[in-house]
C-alpha cells in the first residue's frame, strides 16, 4: 500500500514538473511571437504574460465545477487541448497576421486567454487528484507547487538557452505541445484504473501526437508560406535570432529589402543616400580619422563607407546580434551590397559580455562589385564586437575620432535607453577632444518631436550639435544629428564647418557638397527650441512616447 502511494505521488510530481516547464514556456512563446510581429517586446511580453497569469487565476476557479468522478478524464482532455493549441498556435498567429492583420489582436489574445485558463486548471486539478496519495493539505499543496516552480525554472532555462539554438519559435510550439501529450500519456499509463474512457482518451492522445508530429515536419514550409504574405517580394532569407527576426526579400529587378521585426531597415536601391549622409559629413569635418567607432550598423553598410578613407587605421563595429554581423559577412545578398566590408582586412570577432581580445582572421575577399582594392583602404583593422552598445561604451578603452551611431528608431522601451542623456554622457567620454559624432535620428517630419528630443538630449550631455536632413525614398524625409564637444566647436562653428565642405575626398553615389549645405535648412516647420519637449532619460523613456504617439497621429 505504501509503495502504491509513493508511486502515485512520484508520478504526479513528474507530471507537475513537466507541466510547470511547459506553462512558462507557452507564456514566453506567445510573447515572442507578438513582439516579433508587432515590435516593442517589453510591452508585448508584459501584456501577454500578464493576461495569461490573469486567466490562470480564472482557470483555477473554474476547476471547482468539475466533479470528482470525472476529474481524471477532464485532466487528460485539458492536456490534449493545451498541447494542440500550444503547438499550432504560433504558426496560426503568423497566418492570421499575414492574411488579416486587423484580426490579429483577436487571435493573439484569444489564444492567450484559452491557454492561460487551461494552464490555470492544471495545478488545482492535480492537487485534488493528489489527495488520494497526500491527504494532508500543507504537504499536498507544498509538494505540487514545489514541483511546478522547479519545472517553470527549468522550462525557462530550456527556452532561453536550449530551444532557440536548435529550433525556430514555431517549432518550439510543437515541441511543447508534444510534451503536454507526453504528460497525458504518462497519466494514462500510471493511473489507467481511474480513467472512465481509457480507450477514447488513448485514441485522442495518439491522434494529437500524430497531428503535432505532422505539424512539426511541415512547419518550416508553413512558416515560409505564411511569412511570405507579410511581404510584397519573395523572401530569400529569413531567420529568428535571440534578439530579432531578420528577413531579406528580393524584387524581380534584383534589388533587396532588409526587414527587422517587420520594419524596413534598408532598400538596396537607395540605402546609399542614407549611409552617405550618415558617414561622410561627419568624417569630412573631423580633424582626424584614424579610430572609428560604429554603434549598430551590423549590416556592414556604414563600414563600407568608412573604408573609403585611406587614413582610417581601425574600425570598431558594435552590434548586439552576432547573427546579423554573420549574415552581413556571409550572406551573398548583403555581402555583395556592403562590398565585402566585413570580410575585408583583419576581423576580430568578440562574442561575450566583456571586452577581451578575440582571434584575428584574414578572410578572402569575395564580392560581385568592383574590386575592394580599388575602393577600400587596405590594412584597416576591423573589430566586430557582439554586445550591447551601452555595455561596450562603459568598458571600451581609449578614445575615438569619429563615432557613428546607427541604431534602429526608438520604437521600443529597450531601445529608448540608447537615446538617453546617460548614454550620450558616456559617448562624450569616448570621443576625442576634436572628435565628431553622428546619430541617426528618424524622421524630422513624421516623428518631429522624437527628432527634436534627440537633439535636446544630446545637447544636455555637453555637446554642440546640428541637425541635417535628406529625403530617402524608402523612408521619406530623414534626419541625423551631428555633434562635437562644446570646447572644440560651438554650434555656429559646427554649422560653418559643414557649410565649408567644398569637395569630397572620396567617391559617392549621391552625396555632394551642395547637398550637405542644403541639408542644414529645415524651413519654417521645425522649431528646435520647443520648450515643451523634454530630455530623454533612462527613467522617463519620453522619446518612446513621442515616437509612438507621432506615428499614430500620422
Amino acid at each position: 500500500m505504501k509503495t502504491d502511494i509513493s508511486f502515485g505521488r512520484s508520478a504526479i510530481y513528474i507530471i507537475t514538473f513537466l507541466m510547470g516547464g511547459c506553462g512558462l514556456a507557452y507564456e514566453y512563446t506567445f510573447s515572442k511571437i507578438a513582439s516579433d510581429l508587432l515590435g516593442n517586446s517589453v510591452q508585448q511580453w508584459a501584456i501577454i504574460i500578464g493576461l495569461m497569469m490573469f486567466c490562470m487565476g480564472i482557470g483555477s476557479d473554474i476547476q471547482k465545477y468539475i466533479k470528482d468522478t470525472r476529474i481524471f478524464d477532464r485532466f487528460i482532455l485539458f492536456e490534449i487541448i493545451l498541447g494542440l493549441i500550444g503547438g499550432f498556435g504560433p504558426i496560426f498567429l503568423i497566418f492570421v497576421f499575414g492574411y488579416s492583420r486587423d484580426h490579429f489582436a483577436l487571435a493573439q489574445y484569444g489564444l492567450s486567454i484559452i491557454t492561460g485558463i487551461l494552464i490555470g486548471l492544471e495545478i488545482p486539478v492535480l492537487a485534488r487528484f493528489n489527495e488520494r496519495y497526500t491527504s494532508e493539505l500543507k504537504l499536498n499543496i507544498g509538494g505540487i507547487l514545489r514541483m511546478d516552480y522547479i519545472g517553470a525554472f527549468i522550462g525557462a532555462l530550456a527556452w532561453i538557452f536550449f530551444l532557440p539554438r536548435f529550433f525556430t519559435i514555431t517549432q518550439t510550439g510543437f515541441i511543447l505541445g508534444l510534451i503536454n501529450n507526453i504528460v497525458a500519456g504518462i497519466a494514462l499509463l500510471y493511473f489507467a484504473k481511474l480513467a472512465k474512457n481509457k480507450f477514447i482518451l488513448s485514441v485522442f492522445v495518439i491522434v494529437s501526437v500524430a497531428a503535432l508530429g505532422y505539424g512539426m515536419s511541415k512547419v518550416p514550409a508553413w512558416t515560409t508560406y505564411a511569412e511570405q504574405r507579410l511581404f510584397l517580394n519573395p523572401i530569400v532569407y529569413s531567420k529568428t535570432t535571440s534578439y530579432q527576426h531578420i528577413v531579406i526579400t528580393q524584387h524581380f529587378s534584383g534589388d533587396i529589402f532588409c526587414y527587422i521585426n517587420g520594419h524596413l531597415q534598408f532598400y538596396s536601391n537607395d540605402e546609399y543616400i542614407y549611409h552617405e549622409f550618415l558617414v561622410h559629413p561627419a568624417m569630412h569635418i573631423s580633424q582626424q580619422r584614424k579610430r572609428i567607432l560604429i554603434l549598430g550598423g551590423g549590416d556592414g553598410l556604414a563600414v563600407r563607407e568608412v573604408l573609403k578613407y585611406k587614413e582610417v587605421v581601425s574600425i570598431t563595429l558594435v552590434d548586439i546580434d552576432p547573427e546579423m554581423t554573420d549574415i552581413a559577412k556571409n550572406n551573398p545578398y548583403l555581402s555583395s551590397l556592403n562590398k565585402g566590408s566585413l570580410k575585408h582586412s583583419r576581423v576580430t570577432v568578440i562574442k561575450n559580455r566583456a571586452i577581451t581580445p578575440g582571434k584575428k582572421t584574414a578572410a578572402p575577399i569575395k564580392n560581385r562589385a568592383r574590386p575592394l582594392s580599388q575602393e577600400f583602404a587596405q590594412g584597416t583593422e576591423i573589430s566586430i564586437i557582439n554586445m550591447d552598445a551601452a555595455k561596450f561604451i562603459e568598458q571600451a578603452p581609449g578614445l575615438f575620432d569619429v563615432i557613428i551611431i546607427d541604431f534602429p528608431d526608438p520604437n521600443s522601451l529597450e531601445l529608448s535607453k540608447l537615446y538617453s542623456k546617460g548614454f550620450y554622457q558616456k559617448i562624450y567620454h569616448k570621443l576625442s577632444r576634436n572628435g565628431i559624432f553622428v546619430q541617426q535620428s528618424s524622421s524630422p517630419f513624421f516623428t518631429q518631436r522624437a527628432f527634436i528630443c534627440i537633439g535636446k538630449t544630446i545637447k544636455s550631455a555637453g555637446f554642440s550639435t546640428i541637425p541635417v536632413h535628406e529625403n530617402v525614398p524608402s523612408f521619406g524625409e530623414w534626419g541625423w544629428w551631428i555633434g562635437c564637444k562644446k570646447d572644440f566647436m560651438t554650434e555656429n562653428r559646427l554649422r560653418h564647418a559643414l557649410q565649408k565642405i567644398d569637395s569630397l575626398s572620396i567617391e559617392t553615389q549621391y552625396l555632394t557638397p551642395p547637398l550637405i549645405k542644403a541639408s542644414l535648412d529645415f524651413g519654417k516647420n521645425v522649431h528646435f527650441n520647443n520648450e515643451d519637449i523634454k530630455i530623454n532619460t533612462i527613467l522617463n523613456n519620453i522619446i518612446y512616447k513621442y515616437y509612438v504617439e507621432e506615428l499614430k497621429e500620422k
